[in-house]
């Protein structure tokens, strides 16, 4: 379980059934209120830019790991069926108030739904778009994550992730000034924080190519989030650098944030199953919305709640 401080989830002892590997909890947090209030109305802004350039503009199923109380929904306009998936029942509880359920003739337009990323409950190849910003960084297992992304992407799908980059100037100042002691240049993966991890963007290279996932395009983002600018430079001045800074990204990597959009292979298989979701415990496929309950032939019993399907607590 977590709690919040100034915005951020924060480890506390478990309160409920342990999860393998740990998990970043944002239930009952202020997270919409408490972290993006005004202050960083700039990161927002400028990942908005990085996201509208990367994300292919249109297609049929999309699905935002992460997603939270939904506040970047609006960007997935073009998209036919937009999935928002979280851990946190309260912050898809704020999604749902937010955006509504339904969609043109009764489709659902959001489907919100409640599951572990290491335990995504989706068939293979069902997504045309998979995007994940702000999310990664909580991942222990940032490999089990990617894997789990690639599998559900159809032929040719696309992957916009943003990481939290270990290799950025700060970082770099710090560990030459003798003021942290681990490397921003060496490759793996470093916790500085309970459950909040910078990412290599070489190592995070690797990742990607390991599970089949072809990188394409690459962002930086986030270049002067630094609060004496963010104070005293008028907000649309800084958005206007930070995009040109951007386009820099295929060449070097040393801002905190990284977008980067990659993609499945064209020969991969298509989805032969009607389904759309399986089992988490299982792997079965079960069903597709607007079915609001899907009872699994290994006992499990799934069910939507309040316009949430639940894939962490089976109700049988």
């Amino acid at each position: 379980m977590t709690r919040l401080r100034g915005g951020e989830a924060m480890l506390e002892a478990p309160e409920e059934r342990p999860v393998a590997p740990p998990i970043c909890n944002y239930e009952g947090s202020r997270y919409s209120t408490e972290f993006w209030t005004r202050a960083r109305s700039y990161e927002d802004a400028v990942e908005r830019v990085a996201l509208r350039a990367l994300l292919p503009p249109s297609g049929g199923t999309l699905m935002e790991i992460g997603a939270g109380f939904g506040r970047l929904a609006e960007l997935y306009a073009g998209y036919d069926t937009v999935v928002l998936l979280d851990y946190a029942h309260t912050q898809l509880a704020q999604a749902v108030a937010r955006l509504g359920e339904a969609g043109e003739r009764g489709r659902p337009r959001y489907v919100y739904v409640q599951a572990n990323f290491y335990h995504l409950p989706f068939v293979a190849g069902r997504f045309d778009a998979v995007t994940m910003v702000r999310t990664l960084h909580h991942a222990s297992d940032a490999p089990a994550v990617l894997c789990g992304v690639s599998e559900l992407l159809g032929p040719e799908g696309a992957f916009v992730l943003e990481f939290a980059n270990k290799r950025n100037l700060k970082a770099i100042t710090r560990y030459l000034l003798r003021r942290q002691t681990w490397s921003p240049f060496a490759p793996d993966p470093v916790e500085f924080a309970d459950l909040n991890f910078d990412f290599h963007p070489r190592w995070m290279w690797q990742q990607l190519a390991g599970v089949g996932l072809r990188r394409e395009a690459v962002r930086t983002v986030s270049h002067f989030r630094i609060g004496l600018l963010k104070r005293w430079v008028p907000m649309p001045i800084l958005v206007a650098l930070d995009a040109l800074a951007q386009v820099t990204g295929p060449f070097w990597q040393l801002s905190p944030s990284v977008f980067v959009r990659s993609r499945a292979a064209a020969d991969k298989p298509a989805p032969t199953s009607e389904s759309f979701f399986r089992c988490p415990a299982c792997g079965n496929a079960l069903g597709a919305p607007p079915e609001t309950s899907f009872h699994c032939s290994c006992g499990q019993v799934w069910v939507q709640k309040d316009g949430i399907y639940d894939f962490r607590y089976p109700v049988a």
